[in-house]
């Protein structure tokens, strides 16, 4: 896993974000990617202040780019999921002004998913 600080910028400041990318062997809906940000948020001890929100692009766009996107705010900032169906690909960043722990994180990712492949950065 990638650790490189991003930048120096605004010290003062404590961020962590966490972006995992991977090849998942599970079918993806909707109705996923709401146990997704349940899951990911429990697991962490994550804190949300609203529902997330899921759209799923369909005939959107080009069929390799066919998925879902996802949101969910969370009361010291949000975790973001696009999905792609057809190369059953995905890439998660979770982002916060407080700390979690990373391989826990990564571990719940891949155990929800079932990633076969994966890489991850924390900044």
């Amino acid at each position: 896993m990638n650790t490189t600080p991003l930048t120096d910028i605004a010290p003062n400041i404590f961020r962590k974000r966490l972006l995992f990318e991977g090849y998942f062997t599970v079918e993806v809906s909707a109705e996923t990617l709401h146990k997704y940000f349940s899951n990911i948020t429990t697991e962490l001890g994550l804190r949300t202040y609203g529902d997330p929100i899921v759209h799923e692009t369909r005939g959107a766009g080009k069929n390799v780019n066919e998925g879902f996107d996802g949101f969910v705010p969370l009361i010291d900032s949000g975790i973001y999921i696009g999905v792609w169906v057809n190369p059953k690909f995905l890439s998660t960043i979770i982002y916060t002004c407080g700390d979690f722990d990373s391989e826990k994180a990564i571990n719940a990712v891949k155990d929800f998913f079932q990633i076969s492949k994966f890489q991850a950065a924390v900044f």
